[in-house]
């Protein structure tokens, strides 16, 4: 489906604003405020700061090694040659290489000027002022991601409680016909989720810190407790007493995935269920006796799933 995104958007108001403004001061080679618009304009305002900042004093020192050179020897082509030869090294050096498209606009004007003088200075500074500066106030504008990301936080939680129910179902039956789409599905998501939490990171000049990426972080590090557990839970064949316990454990957690969800609660009731199991009489067979070192292996498991959500609770409350 054809969609235009923020980013296109702003970059096709941005061109024409800066090659007018250019027009209007009546500067030589006015179109090149549009190339350097279109290069400036990116997906963060962090990315626009540092695409701007980097582009800025690229130009600044193509035009200088443009004026010595071109003075020296002359505006010829080959001329090009030995200013790149050295203009690139240096914005490297200097981290600074990702303006080296948009000066080599700058050299071509010192190339094609009549006169390397202060006019000329003055005329391609203000082209890198305007080009530069339209875009940064262009990108001053960003649409919020929250939306976005409460739906993959949504999304994610259901599919939490999609995964929980088919281990509820098979510790309760023994039975397992689940295709395990969510497991893929999940993955993806969070991955998702996490990128676009770190541009909404990206978007934020005062702080680093964000609710979002700690939060899709966090579920991270549990879906990766899931996908080790579930290999355990279906080693369990024995329908042992134990199982319909921990069934209803799980299905208590199921109910309570939420970010306001401290897991404290969780912790004391799985540590009350650990003491009863405990003090339950002994395994008869052996059958018995690895279904119950099983579900000891996926209690440990969950309980560190518990941990990293208290953690997380801990950590945000601490910052907010």
């Amino acid at each position: 489906m054809f969609r235009i995104g923020y980013r296109t958007l702003k970059t096709a108001i941005a061109t024409p604003i800066a090659i007018y403004i250019a027009q209007l001061f009546h500067l030589h080679n006015y179109f090149s405020a549009g190339i350097l618009a279109i290069l400036c304009i990116q997906s963060t305002k962090k990315k626009s700061i540092r695409a701007a900042w980097s582009r800025f004093f690229a130009c600044v020192v193509a035009m200088i090694l443009s004026s010595f050179f071109f003075s020296l020897f002359g505006q010829h082509p080959f001329v090009i040659g030995i200013v790149l030869l050295l203009f690139i090294p240096i914005t490297v050096m200097l981290k600074i290489n990702e303006g080296v498209v948009s000066s080599s606009v700058i050299i071509l004007h010192f190339l094609a000027a009549t006169s390397i003088d202060m006019h000329l200075f003055i005329n391609e500074f203000a082209i890198i002022l305007i080009g530069i500066g339209v875009a940064l106030v262009m990108n001053l504008y960003m649409p919020s991601l929250d939306q976005q990301l409460i739906k993959y936080q949504k999304n994610i939680e259901d599919n939490f409680r999609k995964i929980f129910e088919e281990i509820i179902q098979y510790l309760r039956t023994n039975k397992n016909t689940w295709d395990g789409k969510e497991i893929t599905e999940t993955a993806e998501m969070i991955e998702k989720a996490k990128m676009l939490a770190f541009r909404d990171i990206e978007n934020r000049f005062v702080t680093t810190e964000s609710f979002y990426y700690s939060y899709f972080k966090m579920r991270e590090r549990q879906f990766e407790i899931i996908e080790r557990s579930l290999p355990v839970i279906t080693s369990i064949s024995s329908m042992v007493e134990q199982r319909m316990m921990m069934a209803d454990f799980v299905e208590d957690l199921k109910e309570n995935i939420q970010p306001k969800n401290t897991a404290i609660e969780r912790l004391k009731k799985l540590y009350t269920m650990q003491k009863q199991i405990n003090e339950m009489e002994l395994p008869k067979t052996r059958e018995e006796f690895e279904a119950r070192a099983s579900l000891f292996q996926f209690m440990r498991e969950i309980e560190q799933y518990l941990m990293i959500k208290s953690n997380f609770k801990t950590i945000k409350k601490s910052k907010s």
